[in-house]
């Protein structure tokens, strides 16, 4: 619901895991947050959450007053489960509107 959205705690690091039912193919994830600096992504093909292994870090451009809108090309990309780590930001909280992963 772009009504909803889930906010940090006030600490960084900050995290939450999306999971999918089965190992999926994904060829883009794209995300719409809000005063996020860096940002990392995760990925295990583990039946459970663990396991993960780095597939991307990007600090991410300021834009005052507007959701940051990033797109992340994944190509040949296979997971069960993704975590977001928001490891800084611009300020004490940061807040998540969307993810989106395309794939089959």
């Amino acid at each position: 619901s772009s009504e909803t959205f889930w906010t940090t705690t006030g600490m960084f690091p900050q995290e939450f895991i999306i999971g999918f039912p089965k190992c999926i193919k994904i060829s883009k994830v794209a995300i719409q947050c809000y005063l996020v600096r860096t940002l990392r992504i995760e990925r295990s093909i583990s039946k459970d959450p663990v396991g993960f292994e780095q597939c991307i870090e990007k600090d991410l451009q300021h834009t005052e007053g507007q959701l940051q809108m990033e797109e992340f090309p994944l190509p040949d990309f296979q997971a069960t489960y993704l975590r977001f780590i928001i490891k800084s930001a611009f300020d004490h909280f940061v807040s998540v509107h969307r993810v989106m992963a395309e794939g089959t």
